[in-house]
């Protein structure tokens, strides 16, 4: 089959692999219909976190059809349509009995190489082998797009464990800093959530129209802080949410955010190391918190927001492709002149 592979930092090309078959009697294997490129793969790709090798199969957002079932699967039938959570979790242990479903000791993570767990190959590919798919999978709900599907697996579970974790009240002031496609539904999710006013902090002046056309306000991050300050009369944002990963990302949150104030971390971190400002945290009675955005446990949480429609994330992808076009897609998101792109094998 054809697939997306990993050549070396920066570089995926399409190559011929073998296709996949059931390992465990809780497998399925999904033939994939529309497949999403992240921001975490573009991490895995320039080599951020280790574990990738030449030929790993990328990408962890997809859609599909199932086609083939282990014994052992019950909840998922042959034939149907199916969306899909990043990673997987065994649905037994008890971890999954508390919905912490990334703390499953089975968790693997679709097309990151051996970053987050054992192996498994990804989904931006023709087919891909689903571990534990009774958890891992959900039925695709009537009158819910695929590519809405596919956003909930990863970047809308993100963005709205992001506004959960941080326990948003109507009328709190929010910013998120980054607005890649992470970003700006943590924006919408915040909006839905009541937010009384959102501010994205981004560099790009493409990405800040984007977040001001849906309903934000938007600020470089030169300008944050003398804007954050004059909208909360001083004071700093209640929440504020870093969408981006890093070390820089993680203090301008820490400067924009008020006395008692929370700040929540989604972005993808490779430094293992940073340096917190513990005495004022102390003083001013902070928080802060990381988070990953669990698309088994707010399946149905997001099924009926986007169903019912509250919020719509698709409104960020703006670049569709085919598998052969993955090259290309991977260099305009690398460059910030896509937010995101979805491809259909």
């Amino acid at each position: 089959m054809r697939a997306v592979v990993y050549r070396g930092p920066g570089l995926v090309e399409l190559s011929d692999v073998p296709q996949p078959h059931i390992a465990e009697a809780t497998d399925a294997i999904v033939r994939v219909t529309h497949a999403g490129i992240c921001g975490t793969d573009l991490h895995v790709v320039r080599g951020d976190f280790p574990g990738m090798v030449p030929g790993n199969v990328v990408g962890h957002e997809f859609v599909g059809e199932v086609v083939e079932l282990g014994r052992a699967v019950q909840r998922i039938r042959m034939g149907d349509a199916v969306m899909s959570s990043d990673f997987t979790a065994c649905g037994l242990c008890r971890w999954c009995d508390r919905a912490e479903h990334w703390q499953c000791g089975q968790r693997a993570f679709f097309g990151t190489g051996t970053a987050f767990g054992p192996l498994l190959s990804g989904a931006q590919a023709e087919y891909v082998r689903v571990p534990h798919a009774d958890r891992t999978l959900g039925v695709l709900p009537a009158g819910c797009s695929p590519e809405s599907a596919l956003l909930m697996g990863d970047n809308l579970a993100t963005g709205w464990v992001a506004v959960e974790r941080a326990a948003l009240e109507a009328g709190e002031r929010l910013v998120v800093i980054g607005g890649g496609a992470v970003g700006q539904l943590t924006a919408l999710a915040a909006q839905t959530a009541g937010a009384g006013l959102v501010v994205v902090v981004e560099p790009h002046e493409g990405r800040r129209a984007f977040a001001r056309s849906q309903g934000s306000i938007a600020a470089h991050p030169d300008e944050a802080l003398a804007l954050v300050r004059k909208l909360t009369d001083g004071d700093g944002a209640d929440v504020v949410v870093e969408a981006v990963g890093g070390n820089a990302p993680l203090d301008l949150a820490m400067a924009l955010v008020r006395a008692r104030g929370r700040v929540v971390s989604v972005g993808a971190h490779a430094s293992e190391t940073w340096g917190f400002a513990v005495g004022r945290a102390f003083r001013e009675e902070l928080s802060l918190s990381f988070a990953i955005g669990d698309g088994i446990r707010l399946r149905r949480k997001l099924t009926g927001l986007v169903t019912g429609g509250a919020i719509d994330p698709t409104v960020v992808i703006d670049a569709r492709g085919r598998l052969e076009d993955a090259p290309a897609l991977y260099g305009l998101l690398a460059t910030q002149q896509r937010l995101k792109a979805v491809m259909t094998p």
